[in-house]
């Protein structure tokens, strides 16, 4: 089980990674840290021609149905993951 403690260390730790992590892993993070922290997908889904904003809602509607806490622990896994240069 996750912490809340352990999931704000790993949000702190994301933004001082070794490496800058690719648009995708971004995305990932992006995703997890939103189901993590507001639950499911909500609001108006952005235009087609809002590329960045439309990129970050999917990736934040795939997290759809998955637990808080299985989100923390994801976003925590993939954070080590990142840290350890992978």
């Amino acid at each position: 089980m996750t912490s809340e403690a352990e999931f704000d260390a790993a949000v702190t730790r994301a933004k001082s990674l070794p490496k800058r992590p690719s648009d995708e892993q971004l995305l990932e993070l992006y995703g997890l840290y939103k189901q993590a922290t507001a639950g499911d997908v909500h609001g108006e889904e952005p235009g087609f021609f809002d590329f960045v904003g439309r990129a970050k809602y999917d990736a934040w509607a795939r997290r759809k149905g998955m637990s808080a806490q299985e989100a923390r622990r994801a976003y925590v896994a993939l954070v080590d993951q990142l840290a350890a240069g992978g």
